[in-house]
């Protein structure tokens, strides 16, 4: 599934951050001018997953893997939760079949 961050959020005017959430992990692009940074990241090495959810504007998303912080920002409080619910089954499913 396809999750794209809102136009309207500090740094997705133009070029709006993109999380896609697949069987074996997720792939999250951070777009920029003139170069943006796409991770793929399977479940299993994903160590943990943070969600702020403000009252008022977007939410961010943030995923730990491997000593890494990938950050993202400018979705709707549903899609976070949505994506940390999927990822946190994907990891279940990961342990469970390793």
């Amino acid at each position: 599934m396809k999750y794209t961050a809102s136009r309207l959020s500090e740094g997705n005017k133009v070029f709006p951050a993109e999380i896609y959430t697949e069987e074996n992990g997720i792939t999250i692009k951070i777009p920029g001018l003139f170069s943006g940074d796409t991770t793929t990241i399977a479940y299993e090495s994903i160590s943990a997953v943070e969600i702020d959810t403000p009252m008022i504007g977007y939410s961010t998303i943030r995923f730990y893997h491997s000593g890494n912080k990938v950050e993202a920002h400018g979705f709707t409080k549903h899609d976070v939760e949505e994506i940390k619910d999927y990822i946190e089954n994907g990891r279940r499913r990961a342990r469970s079949n390793g």
